[in-house]
Formats: structure tokens, C-alpha cells, sequence
């Protein structure tokens, strides 16, 4: 279960190991300013290395655990890009949230909406899920169309649903049914 995709010539896609923990801080310094609008204030030790490690080493508890997937977007040993499967719920739920980001010199390309019909394809077909579940801030417009693209549909907004760069925002929810 997602093994190396490859999204594009130049551009794979795996599950994070400890050893990225260099690349994923890098990734954040270099999009710093980039994704600061999209996510939640982050105190300055994100951004080091020993926090990606122990981030990544969290993450990867609820990978060997079956309730989390999180993955990395690589060109060479560049990251360029995390998209994260997490609060995976089996029994009657068989759901899963999905999150993601592209590194600000690779947005544009096709990237995000190959990894999320690659991530899609992969829940639906090995992790045997039905329904993944995102939220998108209502005015970001790229990331609901790489949803739209990948199957998903609106199911609402929640009000001040994530504190996001400092207040608390509404967000569109979107969901894909993958089973009937």
C-alpha cells in the first residue's frame, strides 16, 4: 500500500521515513510565507529538523497502526510536497481525513490532483475504505478544484471550523464515497 507512485517525469510519491526529516524542514523554510494563509501559526521550532523527526515518528506510529498515511512528494530527494491519510476509523465508519500541500515552485502542475487520485484509488482498492473526507478555507480555490477533479463533492461549510493563520475560519467540507 502506497508504494513509490510516480506522478509525474520528476515527481514520486511515498510514505515520509525519519531520514526526511532534513527535506520536510527544508520544505517548510522555502514555503514558509508560501502556506502561512492555509495553515495554523506555527511556532518557530516547526521548522527544525529534530521537530519533523519527532512529527514524522508520530505519524508513523499511526502508519504501523493502520490509521494514518503520511506521504511525501519527492523530486529527487527534494520534497516538494505532503499529503497526509489520517484518523483512519474502521468498523462501520471505514473513513479517513485527508490533508495536503505542493511546494510553491511545483504548484500548478498536476501534482496535488495526481496524488490525491492516487491516494483515492489506493483507500478505495487496498485500505478498503468508504469515504474520505477535506476541508478546504472557502476562498482557496485551487485545492477545491483538485478535490472536484478527484471525485469529491461540497457537503457544507462549517463556521470557524480550523484556526487557521491566526483566526478561526469557516471551510467547505467535501467528501467521495468510494463504495456504494
Amino acid at each position: 500500500m502506497f508504494e513509490s507512485s510516480q506522478l509525474s517525469q520528476d515527481v514520486t510519491m511515498r510514505v515520509l521515513r525519519i531520514s526526511d526529516a532534513a527535506a520536510l524542514a527544508a520544505a517548510y523554510v522555502r514555503n514558509r510565507e508560501y502556506l502561512s494563509p492555509w495553515e495554523p501559526v506555527r511556532p518557530g521550532e516547526y521548522f527544525t529538523e529534530e521537530w519533523q523527526a519527532a512529527d514524522i515518528a508520530s505519524r508513523l506510529a499511526t502508519h504501523e497502526a493502520g490509521t494514518g498515511y503520511p506521504l511525501g512528494l519527492f523530486a529527487g530527494d527534494v520534497l516538494v510536497g505532503r499529503f497526509n491519510l489520517a484518523g483512519i476509523v474502521r468498523g462501520p465508519f471505514q473513513n479517513a481525513g485527508l490533508g495536503y500541500w505542493v511546494d510553491s515552485q511545483y504548484a500548478g502542475r498536476g501534482l496535488a490532483s495526481a496524488a490525491v487520485q492516487t491516494i483515492v484509488a489506493t483507500a478505495r482498492d487496498d485500505l478498503g475504505l468508504h469515504r474520505i473526507e477535506a476541508g478546504t478555507l472557502l476562498h482557496n480555490i485551487g485545492s477545491q478544484r483538485v478535490l472536484l477533479k478527484a471525485g469529491f463533492e461540497q457537503i457544507g461549510m462549517a463556521p470557524r471550523y480550523l484556526q487557521i493563520a491566526g483566526a478561526w475560519q469557516d471551510h467547505n467540507l467535501y467528501q467521495i464515497l468510494l463504495h456504494d
